[in-house]
């Protein structure tokens, strides 16, 4: 892995984030030099960790920011309550990205939030009315 694409996403993540670096959630490849994401664990994660781009736009509707640097993509979404950073990296060399870490906080303050809880609440703001 590239040590741009790692500092360009620490960039990424630092907009109120949660948790640690980018580079933290990464495991060492082998001799491919294709370094593989770690994938987030956690209650109420189902439905987002695993998907594709496409999946999560059909869940939630369009991102409110979608940035992409090399393999790497993060996609942004909110509901009144809260801010939603899904993270999507490649499970193989040469795969399509998927989600595999999110990070949720308050839309006021900026404070951590649970993540479940906030996937209910921009769910829910996307759901037709």
């Amino acid at each position: 892995m590239h040590k741009s694409l790692i500092v360009g996403l620490s960039a990424l993540a630092l907009g109120g984030c949660v948790g640690g670096s980018a580079s933290d959630r990464y495991v060492s490849g082998e001799r491919s030099g294709f370094v593989s994401p770690r994938i987030q664990q956690g209650d109420g994660l189902g439905g987002v960790i695993g998907a594709s781009a496409r999946d999560l736009s059909n869940q939630f509707g369009d991102a409110r920011i979608d940035l992409v640097e090399g393999d790497a993509r993060k996609l942004q979404y909110a509901a009144p309550s809260c801010i939603l950073d899904v993270y999507l990296y490649p499970l193989e060399a040469g795969g399509a990205p998927v989600a595999t870490h999110v990070e949720a906080r308050a839309r006021q303050g900026g404070g951590a939030v649970d993540a479940g809880q906030c996937i209910t609440a921009v769910s829910r703001a996307a759901a037709p009315r």
